[in-house]
């Protein structure tokens, strides 16, 4: 059996580092903890240092290192993202304002029904929505509701939390910082479709103008959710 050996911070450091950047995905701290075998003594709080010392190592630089929903990511920062935003000339993928009060719905009041969504928004939630939610994994089903039919419970998921750079629904805005659904399509927008696929963009959302959503009376539908959530607290994260 091999000796233990102990890592000194000036070699945990690059591992983690290039391990982060090698990945296309968050990495939780057990997987961190797993590059290193069994004869390499490495404590969760000498990661947890290493990682702090690798998120210092950022400050001035155009990426920093973030910990989302799923684990620890390197990311470019907010405000450089203009310029990189240039490297791709796909067109961006565009979200319904239905989708979108459907979406936040689900964020902030979960578990809830699609006839709960459908009474709060007054108009019917169209298949394709939750489909295409569905889809881009941001929402999935977490149990069913104990009345007569059994509807199915919507929840957001962690895929959810880390598109929108977050670590658990606690770090959600507060429902009155949310004055227009639009606030969420600034993020949502930075996620590029590639090109020719307007057909599959269009398929997965039918534009504003010709949802079959809109309302004939021309109530806003904001204001209506804002009004049924005002005393909503902010929902357990679901796994």
């Amino acid at each position: 059996m091999s000796p233990i050996q102990r890592m000194e911070q000036n070699q945990i450091k690059p591992i983690l580092e290039a391990a982060l950047l090698a990945s296309a995905h968050p990495l939780s701290l057990p997987q961190l903890a797993a590059l290193f075998g069994d004869n390499e003594a490495v404590t969760h709080e000498e990661l947890a240092r290493a990682l702090e010392a690798l998120a210092v190592d950022c400050d001035g630089r155009g990426i920093e290192l973030k910990e989302v929903a799923s684990g620890f990511r390197y990311q470019v920062r907010q405000d450089v993202h203009p310029w990189i935003a240039r490297l791709w000339t796909e067109r961006q993928t565009k979200y319904s304002r239905a989708l979108l009060e459907t979406l936040s719905l689900i964020a902030y009041r979960q578990p809830i029904t699609r006839g709960e969504i459908e009474q709060i928004r007054g108009v019917a939630v169209s298949t394709n929505i939750v489909k295409t939610l569905e889809e881009r994994e941001w929402i999935r089903v977490v149990g069913y509701r104990d009345v007569p039919g059994k509807p199915e419970l919507f929840g957001t998921t962690r895929h959810f939390l880390d598109y929108f750079n977050l670590k658990s629904l606690d770090e959600l805005p507060a429902l009155a910082e949310i004055r227009e659904v639009e606030d969420f399509d600034v993020q949502m927008a930075l996620a590029p479709i590639a090109d020719g696929s307007d057909e599959e963009a269009d398929a997965d959302v039918a534009p504003e103008e010709t949802d079959p959503e809109s309302r004939a009376d021309g109530a806003d539908p904001i204001e209506s959710k804002e009004a049924a959530m005002s005393d909503a607290s902010t929902a357990e994260q679901t796994t």
